[in-house]
């Protein structure tokens, strides 16, 4: 079941969105501001959780209490963390987040920092990048993609390593790559307008422009 987190901070536009969750049921949770993101998209969420410190009452008196879960400032979890601990305790095995760029850095860094986890999302829509996350151990261990020719393509290894992926279609191959904590592969191009890349140990996230044409990308699943 594809479970969606709208987090706080800057999101990629509506039709951006639309697009990516088209055809698709989800179960969708607002952490805190993250409801602008979701109602400017036309989505209502099943819950909006957090402090509620940076959504303006007035939004929230449209959904049932219940459906509105308040926890104090001073608290243990950011919004983001919270939503992500709902969708995943909903049984949730293939989970998004939208937003959660821009703004603060160590913000950026804290959303980052999720997918270093041993329960993580599998894809960020951020405003700048559709990121996917892939892993060895998992049955999302691959990706397939469709892209712009000479699209840009950034490579980062997060989790535990060691780790070990090979790719075709991208300008420089990832076999044979010696990767460690802290080493990326950055601004790689797609020489076609498909590419994959496989984890073969180890855990990565894939940075890449987002796809407006009719091509479609393909669900990244844990």
């Amino acid at each position: 079941m594809l479970g969606v987190v709208f987090s706080g901070g800057e999101s990629p536009s509506a039709p951006v969105i639309l697009k990516a969750l088209e055809g698709k049921e989800a179960f969708f949770v607002a952490a805190d501001s993250g409801l602008v993101a979701a109602e400017k998209a036309g989505i209502r969420p099943d819950y909006i959780i957090g402090d509620m410190d940076s959504v303006a009452a007035s939004r929230l008196d449209s959904y049932p209490t219940e459906r509105v879960i308040r926890f104090s400032q001073d608290k243990d979890y950011t919004d983001t963390e919270l939503a992500l601990k709902m969708v995943f305790e909903k049984g949730c095995d293939n989970v998004w987040i939208i937003g959660g760029d821009g703004g603060r850095a160590d913000h950026l860094f804290a959303v980052f920092s999720l997918f270093e986890r041993e329960k993580f999302p599998c894809r960020w829509l951020a405003k700048s990048a559709d990121i996917y996350c892939i892993d060895a151990e998992l049955s999302g261990n691959n990706i397939f993609c469709c892209v712009e020719k000479n699209a840009v393509v950034s490579v980062f290894p997060v989790g535990i390593g060691p780790w070990e992926a090979k790719s075709e279609g991208l300008k420089w191959p990832m076999e044979g790559l010696s990767w460690k904590r802290g080493f990326f592969g950055l601004s790689n191009v797609a020489k076609d307008e498909n590419f994959f890349i496989k984890a073969e140990k180890g855990r990565f996230m894939i940075m890449l422009p987002f796809l407006l044409s009719g091509k479609r990308r393909p669900l990244c699943q844990q």
